[in-house]
């Protein structure tokens, strides 16, 4: 390989100096933010004010200003926490798009905070707000989490918040009441607020055996009881092969005789007045230290090989991996500025910088949001980390972290992922291309994060097929928030590559999505940068830090729409994107259908007298929104105009048959009718045969570890005030709770559920600690096992499990709850509202 050459620095600026600015495409972002005008403010906070007061919320909610970011055609983007009595609601927030006077123009919000209500009549309820004031310290605070982070030293002093922590719970919306499990497509499901806890969030950031431990952590602030904790270190471990683009232009400074490898050209300000490349020298990865700005006494720099283990950092050889650092910076920082108007990472032109030769033989680069710096290690199983699209990822996490801020857990954790994916391979296409113009070429990037570092080919991630590393989901399921967030970006990452590239309609083919049944089957691609503007203004300027899949698609379909237009190819293909990916249903392309169609039917149903029925239908095509008018025997239903009619049956209703039509927003307006449902109402009542489901009547008829049952701190119950918590013990320990029950032989249903809440001190995708429930018969025997549940199924709030029975009719069985837990950091199994209804 060649030696890598620099340009002298003023020939490099003058390379990459942006003379096609004046042509920039008119929804970019402006330049930085400036601050608003005193009178500018007391408009918004007057507007956010009769915001809330239409809301009807009264004078205890407030908005915190946290962010200001610049907005397209002059505008700004602001972010608001949501505050009660002055605490910061946890994942409630605002993002505001003004205008010059402090004028909205637009809001896109998570809204947590309805529940809350500091008045008698709404504590009597349960769910309104705790007290505000805590029962202990910050310290004590810091300590509980602490201890159950296992660091041994803090690299960085820790920090408790006092806030309101929502305790969320994840919900069928009522058309979805029915569906299988397996069936179940992201919108049938919502996550609503169960209750209220006050509650510290604390961050730590400590080291543990040579290594860094981040991790947020959730603390109930009356009882101490942990509530949630995650990771808070955003990593990527590369995965390439060479050194990796020949000779490169860098930008660097000349100092006297001395050239440094500060680019004083991209960003102001930060720690070294430019974006930098420093040298880490084999700091410990546990306390990395940036070190000084690599110098040399010529502007030729590195020899384009691999480090050499144990050599010197600062001669040829050691200068490679700062060559790889800085062209990736300048090329990450082009991109979004060229193509987006987005200066640095906070969009404020705020400059950072990349520290290398991280520990020795580190295979690991990471993102550190307290410096907004990158560090990068030399490899071992890798090569040198410094490639362009880990690199492109990893600045992308400055740009999540100056924005939607989504926090790294659960589905929120997955996009965040995901948006780093995105701009790495976007990066890595505009540097392909030669790292000018206006915008992102389709082609030039491999749609594999970290291919070229792996010493065996073998990338970490491939965008069109993420299950292919074995472990990434290709679509959403109702368990994706449980996984690593590495593996919980997967569909996102299919999604984008088919919003560019397009799908492929052969069930052979690796592009194949079975959830795409409209036409054409394979859906047509817009393109990597109308795709990147899309993403990039949704989470810029719409995503929160609650952000999951559902609601990523809203707002995605809201920014094609505003970019592109109402019913444009673009916001099409974006649904059918999201609809690829179980996130949504599909519909027909421009020219591919004739108008509005029904894409879900209403279904027959049969309901006991006294039960609830309800019928559902999809529309898609035509011009969004929609409107439904349902019939009842031919005879409009009077009120009956949402996609979801429900109704107590009578027996008097047997036979009866339901159809609806359905409207779109065109002109002239286009319908559709659905087919007829008919409705079969039964005699027999249902009969619950679980005696106590809901554990408010003491332990009997529950056999087994009964100790279980009670209402202890720590944790909360579904309903009512007691619950089974099995698990919990971080010690090892086997509990098993279980009742008998016969199912009638002359049963024709047989439904069997239960809520569940799993919280665990465990991290990673191994199962440590595990929940077996299971069907056995009077001897003990095991005749099925319904679901294993362990801690890589932990998630926020209580989630609804059903199972069909019906199998078991004519049998006296005992429903079990088996739990076995190893011999260190603690899972909790907590159920409640156990029940078995036949009919």
């Amino acid at each position: 390989m060649k030696l890598r050459k620099s340009l002298l620095a003023a020939a490099v600026a003058a390379s990459f100096a942006p003379a096609f600015a004046g042509v920039l495409p008119e929804n970019m972002m402006a330049a930085p933010a400036q601050p608003m005008s005193l009178e500018a403010k007391a408009n918004l906070a007057s507007s956010l004010d009769a915001r809330r007061s239409a809301a009807g919320l009264d004078s205890e909610h407030g908005y915190k200003m946290r962010e200001q970011h610049p907005g397209a055609n002059g505008q700004r983007v602001l972010r608001a926490d949501h505050t009660f009595q002055g605490l910061r609601v946890f994942g409630s927030e605002s993002v505001v798009v003004t205008d010059d006077n402090g004028d909205i123009v637009s809001e896109a919000a998570d809204n947590r905070r309805n529940g809350l209500d500091a008045h008698r009549s709404a504590r009597a309820t349960g769910k309104a707000a705790p007290e505000t004031t805590a029962a202990f310290s910050t310290e004590e605070a810091i300590r509980i989490a602490v201890s159950r982070t296992g660091g041994k030293t803090h690299r960085i002093k820790p920090e408790a918040e006092l806030l309101i922590w929502p305790v969320v719970k994840t919900q069928r919306t009522a058309a979805a009441a029915n569906k299988a499990e397996s069936a179940l497509n992201a919108t049938d499901v919502e996550d609503v607020v169960d209750h209220y806890e006050l509650a510290y969030l604390v961050k730590t950031r400590m080291n543990k055996d040579g290594r860094p431990v981040f991790r947020d952590t959730v603390i109930n602030a009356t009882t101490g009881a942990v509530i949630k904790q995650w990771d808070a270190l955003q990593t990527v471990v590369g995965v390439g092969h060479s050194q990796y683009n020949g000779d490169v232009p860098i930008n660097t400074t000349l100092s006297g005789s001395t050239y440094k490898m500060l680019d004083a050209t991209r960003g102001v300000g930060g720690t070294f007045g430019g974006m930098a490349i420093t040298n880490a020298n084999h700091s410990p990865e546990s306390n990395p230290q940036a070190g000084s700005i690599y110098t040399n006494s010529t502007n030729t720099w590195g020899d384009g090989q691999q480090y050499i283990s144990g050599g010197s950092t600062t001669n040829a050889n050691g200068q490679t991996a700062a060559v790889n650092a800085l062209w990736g910076l300048m090329n990450t920082y082009d991109t979004l500025k060229n193509v987006m108007g987005w200066s640095s990472l906070d969009g404020n032109n705020t400059a950072t910088y990349i520290a290398v030769h991280v520990d020795n033989n580190y295979d690991n680069a990471f993102f550190d949001p307290n410096c907004k710096c990158m560090y990068i290690g030399d490899g071992s199983s890798f090569n040198s980390l410094g490639s362009i699209d880990v690199i492109g990822h990893e600045m992308g996490h400055g740009v999540t972290d100056a924005t939607s801020n989504l926090t790294y857990s659960g589905e929120s954790g997955g996009l965040n992922e995901s948006n780093s994916d995105i701009i790495g391979e976007m990066v890595e296409a505009y540097a392909r291309a030669g790292g000018t113009g206006t915008t992102i070429p389709l082609t030039g990037n491999d749609w594999m994060m970290g291919k070229e570092i792996a010493k065996n080919g073998q990338p970490l991630r491939w965008m069109w097929k993420p299950s292919k590393d074995g472990a990434s989901k290709d679509a959403w399921s109702s368990t994706l928030g449980n996984l690593n967030v590495h593996y919980s970006s997967g569909p996102n990452n299919r999604m984008f590559y088919f919003l560019a590239k397009g799908s492929n309609s052969s069930s052979s083919s690796e592009m194949y999505s079975s959830y795409l049944n409209k036409q054409p089957l394979a859906m047509t691609g817009i393109g990597s940068d109308k795709a990147f503007r899309i993403w990039f203004k949704a989470n810029t300027t719409k995503f929160t830090a609650s952000t999951n899949y559902a609601n990523a698609r809203l707002k995605m379909i809201e920014s094609a729409e505003q970019l592109y237009g109402v019913g444009s190819a673009e916001a099409t293909a974006v649904k059918r994107a999201y609809a690829a990916i179980n996130v949504g249903t599909d519909v027909d392309e421009a020219g591919a259908g004739s108008g509005v169609s029904i894409s879900t039917q209403p279904n027959n149903v049969s309901v006991a007298a006294g039960g609830t029925a309800s019928f559902s239908v999809g529309a898609s095509g035509g011009t969004s929104p929609y409107s439904y008018k349902w019939y009842r025997n031919g005879s409009q239903i009077s009120g009956a105009t949402s996609a979801t009619y429900s109704f107590t049956a009578q027996a008097a209703d047997n036979g009866a048959v339901f159809n609806a039509v359905v409207t779109d927003s065109s002109s002239p307006v286009k319908t559709a009718t659905s087919n007829n449902a008919t409705l079969t109402v039964g005699t027999t009542q249902q009969s619950e045969l679980v005696v106590n489901g809901g554990f408010e009547s003491g332990t009997t008829p529950w056999a087994g570890s009964t100790g279980v049952i009670g209402n202890y701190s720590g944790q909360s119950a579904y309903e009512g005030t007691r619950f089974a918590w099995l698990g919990g013990n971080g010690a090892t320990a086997t509990e098993a709770l279980y009742q008998s029950v016969t199912i009638p032989s002359t049963a024709t249903s047989a439904n069997f559920s239960f809520a569940m809440h799993i919280d665990t001190a465990e991290s990673g995708s191994t199962a440590y600690d595990k929940l077996v429930v299971t069907v056995k018969n009077s001897s003990g025997t095991t005749l099925g096992t319904l679901a294993t549940y362990s801690n890589a199924n932990a998630a926020s709030g209580y989630q609804l499990r059903s199972f069909n029975l019906l199998p078991y009719k004519g049998q006296t069985v005992r429903l079990h709850f088996n739990m076995t837990e190893d011999s260190s950091l603690q899972t909790s199994f907590v159920v409640d509202k156990v029940s078995l209804q036949v009919q």
